[in-house]
């Protein structure tokens, strides 16, 4: 009879591979002719899934709960004024027969032959926002005693960086445990920033610290950790912070670091991105350039419309504002990634952790709803 602690490692392992396939779907899946390719795990035969050309993933995450209602799956017309359920704008039609979309997302309305909205996407979490943002990154509820890898670690792990100089993750946004490696380790956890002017604190060297004196350091802390090895050396806690450590000093160097540097781009490049969330994106774009292989862009900015987009009560009147912002962005993303021919090699996903429903509260805003919400695909050379 299998004990507990192998059923732990057949979980992990059943996770890992089912996670592999996923991430290769999501990392590089489009049509035929790609190189990549992701079985499904061994207890399930080996069914191999289509190649694609992908490489990268820009995971655009809209963090309180897009209403698919007023942005990619309208339905009759509503109000949020007198708490008419429905839609709370007017739908318009977009590129392909019979699709539309909300007023807002004209930009993308256009475009739409290179964008497939998921409209199927559904979990069990509906009250507690942490928990469903774990869910959509991870793909299962919170478990008590495993810590399971996000989609990004996931693709870290079994991708890797499309460059060696550049980390295979990283995360425009604050960290959090869903986007974390889990059992993974540190090795496969993400490169973060929240400030677009000064890049990640923790790779910004002072000027005074020249590639020389980085040199001396790191002899002195090699010199270090090979004295101590013999009293700590098999400290699994030790070797992670390790693996952290010479990950940091690695893209710390005049390689990788110009990546962060927007005033490389044009001004007329800069301005087809819009305002904050727009630049985020543009810096995605660049990173994806520089190497990276998963980059998630967190349009965490409720100072636009006071709630971001958890539109309980007066946010509700304001979402409008999130919706032509994320048009503005993503449209230019697509158009920038197809001027560089790098849309079909690029995965955009749009995510939220779920959605709202047609009713409204008595504030006029809407509550939260996950049995049926919103995903979008754009580029990836996927047939929409």
């Amino acid at each position: 009879m299998p004990t507990d602690a192998s059923n732990r490692v057949s979980t992990r392992r059943n996770f890992v591979a089912a996670a592999a396939s996923t991430a290769a779907v999501m990392a590089s899946a489009a049509r035929p002719g790609g190189t990549v390719h992701a079985r499904a795990p061994e207890d399930e035969g080996q069914r191999i899934l289509p190649p694609g050309n992908v490489e990268h993933v820009i995971f655009i995450w809209l963090g309180g709960g897009m209403s698919q209602i007023d942005t990619f799956d309208p339905k009759r017309r509503g109000d949020s004024g007198d708490r008419r359920p429905g839609s709370d704008y007017d739908a318009i039609d977009t590129s392909v027969p019979n699709v539309q979309v909300c007023e807002h997302l004209p930009e993308l309305a256009r475009r739409m032959e290179r964008v497939t909205a998921v409209r199927s996407c559904n979990h069990d979490m509906i009250d507690e926002h942490a928990a469903a943002v774990y869910w959509v990154h991870v793909g299962r509820p919170i478990n008590g005693t495993i810590a399971y890898p996000s989609i990004g670690s996931a693709i870290s792990h079994e991708l890797g960086a499309v460059s060696e100089g550049a980390p295979a993750y990283s995360v425009i946004g604050y960290p959090n445990m869903a986007r974390s490696p889990g059992f993974l380790g540190a090795k496969h956890g993400y490169l973060y920033l929240t400030d677009l002017e000064t890049g990640p604190r923790g790779l910004m060297r002072p000027e005074y610290v020249d590639t020389t004196r980085v040199g001396r350091r790191l002899q002195m802390l090699e010199a270090v950790r090979k004295a101590s090895h013999h009293k700590v050396g098999s400290s699994h806690f030790l070797k992670q912070y390790s693996a952290a450590q010479y990950e940091n000093l690695r893209l710390s160097g005049e390689e990788f670091m110009p990546v962060f540097d927007l005033g490389r781009e044009t001004d007329t490049t800069r301005n087809r991105y819009g305002g904050e969330f727009g630049q985020r994106c543009l810096l995605a774009r660049r990173m994806t350039e520089y190497g990276v292989r998963f980059v998630e862009v967190a349009h965490n900015l409720n100072f636009v419309n006071g709630t971001g987009w958890d539109t309980h009560r007066e946010g509700q009147q304001n979402q409008w504002r999130l919706v032509r912002e994320l048009d503005t962005a993503v449209s230019a993303l697509m158009d920038d990634l197809e001027d560089r021919k790098r849309l079909d090699k690029t995965l955009i996903v749009i995510g939220t952790e779920f959605g709202r429903p047609a009713g409204f509260d008595a504030a006029g805003g809407r509550g939260h709803q996950s049995t049926a919400f919103t995903l979008v695909l754009a580029g990836g050379g996927l047939n929409h």
